[in-house]
């Protein structure tokens, strides 16, 4: 386990999708079943289809399209509300919290730490999550970086980030899966950063080493409850 001081942070900034919840969701139906279902609607192959997907992706990988529903929907020709929603709907029996993440932010809560969600993806999709896993029961605050019209990638959005929540560089701790993400909030000055070693389930462990990295959030909870933040009302 990393070695994380304590009693320095007041802020726990979490990223959603491989942080909180199994990233599994998000993978299959990136990956899998949108290209298979789009490959069904138009008539062509299944092959062709991933091929013109992935060819999508990284066009705007870790730009806000990449995260935009809006975006998707418009460009593949299908309406939000009545088309692109209830693709993502078929596969929400997948949608799960990660097994260590109820104990997790339980700590938290109980250390008097301020706990903010800070995800890139889309409000339709935060809601969808919401709906099927109630992550917002634990959770302080809730926020969507489309309320700032720039990802977690941009330094601008971490400086509109601070504006509204009001956390310190030094007493902060930002967990997230990516790395590329975690290099922007570094890059900031955010102090206190963590990585997610297993964000999908059915994949491999990453062995991380670019940053402290964690596998099971439940090994931090003695470590947590025993440095609570001093200043009662924080979170």
């Amino acid at each position: 386990m990393p070695f994380l001081p304590w009693n320095e942070i007041e802020t726990v900034l979490l990223d959603m999708d491989g942080t909180l919840l199994d990233l599994h969701y998000d993978n299959q139906f990136w990956l899998t079943h949108l290209p298979k279902r789009l490959a069904q609607i138009r008539g062509i192959s299944e092959a062709q289809s991933r091929a013109e997907m992935t060819k999508r992706y990284d066009a705007v990988f870790g730009q806000l399209q990449w995260y935009c529903l809006d975006y998707w929907a418009e460009s593949l020709s299908l309406d939000l509300e009545t088309e692109f929603m209830p693709l993502k709907r078929e596969l929400a029996h997948l949608l799960k919290l990660r097994d260590d993440t109820i104990p997790f932010l339980k700590a938290l809560h109980e250390s008097g730490r301020q706990v903010v969600l800070v995800t890139n993806a889309h409000p339709n999709s935060l809601a969808l999550k919401l709906e099927y896993t109630q992550l917002d029961a634990h959770i302080d605050h809730l926020i969507s970086t489309h309320e700032f019209g720039v990802t977690k990638e941009s330094q601008l959005l971490w400086k509109r980030l601070q504006e509204s929540v009001k956390f310190e560089n030094n007493r902060t701790l930002f967990v997230d899966d990516s790395l590329p993400i975690l290099t922007a909030a570094q890059t900031f000055g955010i102090k206190h950063l963590l990585a997610v070693d297993n964000p999908d389930s059915q994949l491999p462990n990453r062995n991380i080493t670019e940053f402290p990295a964690v596998r099971d959030y439940r090994l931090m909870i003695a470590d947590i409850l025993s440095h609570p933040h001093q200043q009662n009302g924080a979170g």
